[in-house]
């Protein structure tokens, strides 16, 4: 049972002391949850009222399915920028239409995260290398704050998923700027960046919601140009069964898988680092998959657009000291009460205000520690990170995470088939044998024998490298070398091509009159040795545990035969 559902687990250890913890917890999320999920509505393209339907059944059912005690789950910037991205690549123009389509975009999501639970393909989401998550998170985050301007200027600015258009688009209207919207927008984001530095525990983005709301109410700025939320719907979302059709479904499949892999990691990431933080590890990435999966289904089907964690909102839960999924319930219990009650109180808000709390949101996710880190140490990585971010700023968003990805799959290609290759040599006095390129005068080389390790394993994509790279060390040891050792201790795998050209090296070498040997061969790599030609070019006795054993017996052949024949017949 808790195997398939999560909550039985906690809920069967539950301590009364605990309740008013997750009490506390849920309704501080549930507070920034209402307005920030109006915001990401409107970054979707949705009306604000598709941001509470997104936070109420979606973070119902992970609560139940989730094997996370503290991510919150609900609207998020990055995945209401990809659903804005993939509906308006589709070109509809009728209101209904977009939002029939983010409905069943969200299904779809759905169906492909859980797909990949229930084949425990979670592994899939570890080709979103760090890089690219941080090039497109913070290209991302840039096109999102960019795209609030309309909303901060209070201008008709045409919406886009691309930087430079999105740039000249405010350019051209710049001179519409309704100025109290500015004045509004600018104050929300002093105020929350204010009171965030000063004091975290104040709810900074509530407040300025209510002086918001209070402001033009009062004074009648509608009436000034002031852009508004208006009329809210209230009451609950129905069941609605989403019109999924094989059309459809082709014309959005690239955009939701994008979405279900982007929004699974999300969840993961932000997830195990709270674990980090709390020490208690509970996340099973096959289950998160599944719960995600069901959110997100379940979601569709009352009028959701797709989720995921939000880093935000799931800080704030664990910084409130939520102790379980319970109190996600009391996350839902004030969306409920808002959607019966309150929408009547929204009508007022200032877009200008949605704006600021998006714009100081995603600004945390533009992240320049990390590439100046990769600068120093990882050149290579930092190249990824740049090519993904330029590519999701200036091409598109699903043109950024997908060329990252392909760009961060080239370089570890790139990497396999040139893995580092070592010439060894003997640490004075002792039985080891290190890199004579990094140890220089402290290793003693020998003219008659080549020892040489490969740092990786042998497969058709590096067996041309390992073959030229080994004949040429060879060729320069010239007509003094009579023994070559291979130190295959970090060889973990030979594929049958590598292990056809191995074969056909080794047998080279003997005819040249030189001796080939094996030394630190690891069990899957003495099976596949044994299991093919190799073992007969080479024949067992040049096969050692150890490099130093491999040497003397290169030294003194008699010797650590009679050894080897002690050793077998102590153990027989």
């Amino acid at each position: 049972m808790q195997n398939y559902f999560p909550f039985v687990k906690w809920l069967s250890a539950y301590k009364r002391g605990d309740l008013i913890k997750d009490i506390l917890a849920g309704f501080t999320v549930g507070v920034v949850l209402i307005p920030q999920g109006m915001a990401y509505a409107m970054i979707a393209g949705l009306p604000p009222v598709y941001g509470l339907y997104a936070a109420l059944f979606p973070t119902l059912i992970y609560a139940f399915f989730g094997t996370s005690r503290h991510i919150a789950v609900g609207p998020v910037a990055m995945d209401s920028l990809l659903v804005a991205a993939g509906l308006g690549a589709l070109a509809l123009t009728k209101t209904e239409d977009y939002i029939a389509m983010a409905i069943v975009l969200a299904f779809m999501v759905g169906a492909i995260q859980f797909t990949l639970g229930v084949f425990r393909m979670g592994f899939l989401a570890n080709f979103l290398s760090k890089p690219v998550i941080s090039g497109f998170t913070s290209g991302a985050a840039i096109i999102i704050m960019f795209s609030q301007i309309k909303h901060l200027l209070g201008a008709d600015i045409e919406g886009s998923n691309k930087f430079i258009i999105l740039l000249q688009n405010v350019f051209q209207r710049v001179a519409e700027t309704n100025m109290y919207d500015l004045a509004i927008g600018v104050v929300g984001i002093v105020i929350i960046v204010g009171l965030k530095s000063w004091n975290k525990k104040i709810p900074s983005i509530l407040l300025v919601v209510i002086l918001g709301i209070l402001t033009v109410f009062f004074f009648n700025l509608q009436e000034y140009g002031v852009k508004i939320v208006g009329a809210i719907p209230d009451g609950l979302p129905t069941f609605q069964v989403p019109g999924v059709t094989f059309k459809n479904a082709l014309d959005i499949w690239p955009f939701a898988l994008t979405l279900a892999l982007v929004g699974y990691l999300e969840a993961v990431s932000i997830g195990k680092a709270l674990e980090e933080k709390s020490k208690e590890e509970t996340i099973d990435v096959n289950q998160e998959l599944i719960a995600l999966g069901t959110s997100n289904m379940v979601g569709s089907f009352f009028r959701s657009f797709p989720v995921t964690a939000s880093f935000s909102r799931s800080a704030i839960n664990y910084e409130a000291g939520a102790k379980t999924n319970l109190a996600s319930l009391f996350s839902v219990v004030m969306v409920v009460l808002t959607l019966l009650f309150l929408t009547p109180l929204f009508y007022y808000l200032p877009k200008a205000v949605l704006a600021s709390i998006i714009m100081v949101s995603v600004f945390s996710l533009i992240d320049l520690g990390y590439p100046k880190e990769l600068w120093k140490f990882r050149k290579d990585e930092f190249l990824v990170l740049s090519v993904t971010f330029l590519c999701t700023l200036f091409i598109g968003i699903k043109e950024g995470i997908l060329i990252g990805v392909l760009f961060s799959l080239l370089l570890m290609v790139y990497r396999t088939s040139n893995p580092h290759f070592a010439v060894l040599g003997n640490v004075k006095d002792t039985d080891y044998y290190k890199n004579v390129d990094r140890f220089g005068a402290e290793v003693i080389t020998r003219e008659d024998l080549l020892i040489v390790r490969f740092d990786a394993q042998l497969y058709f994509g590096n067996a041309s490298f390992f073959k030229t790279e080994l004949y040429r060390h060879i060729h320069k040891k010239g007509a003094t070398l009579k023994g070559v050792i291979l130190n295959a201790e970090a060889i973990n795998y030979i594929d049958s091509s590598a292990a056809l050209m191995l074969e056909k090296v080794i047998k080279e070498i003997h005819d040249k009159n030189i001796q080939f040997y094996v030394a630190g061969a690891i069990g899957p790599t003495r099976d596949v040795i044994f299991a093919s030609g190799i073992i007969t070019e080479l024949h067992q006795e040049f096969l050692f545990v150890k490099t130093a054993e491999a040497v003397t017996y290169f030294d003194e052949p008699k010797a650590i035969s009679v050894l080897r024949a002690k050793v077998a017949h102590q153990k027989n």
